[in-house]
């Protein structure tokens, strides 16, 4: 029975799914052609597929390490935001016509980086020392950094000689990030998100640290009890989810869009929290869910243009497979535990 419950989620979502499409008078098995063909079927397609797994990717990095201090972190979405403001905030120290493209993006990265880390501090401070819970911190940075973006490329980077307050300036491109032949890729930043994952994984199941987490996640009062600086690290776990998050907005910034807009974040931020779900907080299968939903992303599209359905139903199967797996855990939590019984008495 234990082995068939790791099936159950994607049994259960396929079954609802497939139910949704019948409904609509599809075949199952052409939407998942036509998802497939749509996120893998050429190379400008696979490379845009990837260009979402390194932000969904380097975001779960992040997630998995404050939800292993047991911290329901959901102020992401800011901290890609402020990385993308520092990367902006970063390329107007140079006379970009002029200055080393590497130096440039070097800065970017490393001012973005910076910002993300600082602003998930800000949320760990609020946690450990004012009491507020980090759902709320996390909800009011979101806001605030939004806000804070709006006003940037409405007023003091507002191009100049415009009216239109979609973005600032885009970069000259030769401060771009390089990027594949014909492709949106960046191999830098795929290689920077695999280190990013590999680096995770080994401080979460390899270090002192990644245990003194697990113990604070388990139970902080224990854990303060037996000499462990709780504060100290959870504040590092902000920091780590922060820096992950800020190299997001930055790569986002020098190698995807080329500009502050307002939506820049993309929602990254919150479908890692789902798709840290879906991979039962391990570290190592993270990064296979992110490309899974990232594939679904780019796929959407193919559904409209070869089946005429609507690009969400792509939504519909990422939401119901969380879903699905998290009714299935509670399930397995309820056999164990009754399994417990029988054994005691």
């Amino acid at each position: 029975m234990r082995y068939a419950f790791p099936l159950l989620p994607l049994i259960v979502a396929l079954a609802v799914v497939s139910a949704v499409i019948f409904a609509v008078g599809a075949s199952p098995t052409a939407v998942l052609g036509a998802l497939w063909t749509g996120s893998v079927g050429t190379a400008v397609k696979q490379a845009d597929t990837a260009v979402v797994w390194v932000s969904l990717a380097l975001c779960s990095a992040g997630l998995l390490v404050t939800f292993r201090a047991g911290q329901w972190h959901i102020g992401m979405e800011g901290q890609i935001v402020l990385g993308a403001i520092g990367a902006v905030w970063a390329s107007r120290w140079f006379d970009l016509e002029t200055a080393v493209p590497a130096l440039v993006i070097l800065a970017m990265l490393g001012t973005g980086m910076v910002l993300g880390m600082v602003w998930g501090i800000l949320i760990g401070l609020l946690k450990t020392y004012g009491g507020v819970n980090e759902i709320f911190g996390g909800l009011g940075f979101n806001f605030i950094a939004t806000s804070l973006t709006i006003y940037l490329i409405s007023k003091p980077w507002k191009p100049a000689g415009t009216s239109s307050i979609t973005g600032t300036q885009l970069l000259p491109d030769r401060v771009w990030m390089p990027t594949l032949d014909g492709l949106r890729v960046s191999p830098i930043s795929v290689g920077l998100a695999v280190l990013v994952c590999v680096l995770v994984y080994l401080a979460l199941t390899g270090t002192v640290w990644g245990l003194e987490l697990k113990a604070i996640g388990r139970n902080p009062r224990s854990a303060f009890v037996m000499g462990i600086p709780t504060t100290r690290l959870l504040l590092s776990a902000y920091a780590v989810a922060g820096l992950c998050a800020g190299l997001v907005g930055a790569l986002l910034v020098s190698a995807v869009r080329h500009q502050l807009v307002a939506n820049i974040s993309a929602g990254y931020g919150f479908f890692s929290i789902l798709i840290v779900l879906l991979a039962g907080f391990r570290p190592w299968l993270a990064p296979l869910v992110a490309l899974f939903f990232a594939a679904l992303s780019i796929g959407s599209s193919a559904l409209r243009v070869g089946l005429n359905l609507d690009s969400s139903l792509a939504g519909v199967l990422q939401g119901v497979l969380v879903l699905a797996y998290e009714f299935v855990q509670g399930l397995r939590q309820k056999w164990e535990t009754h399994r417990l019984r029988k054994q005691v008495s």
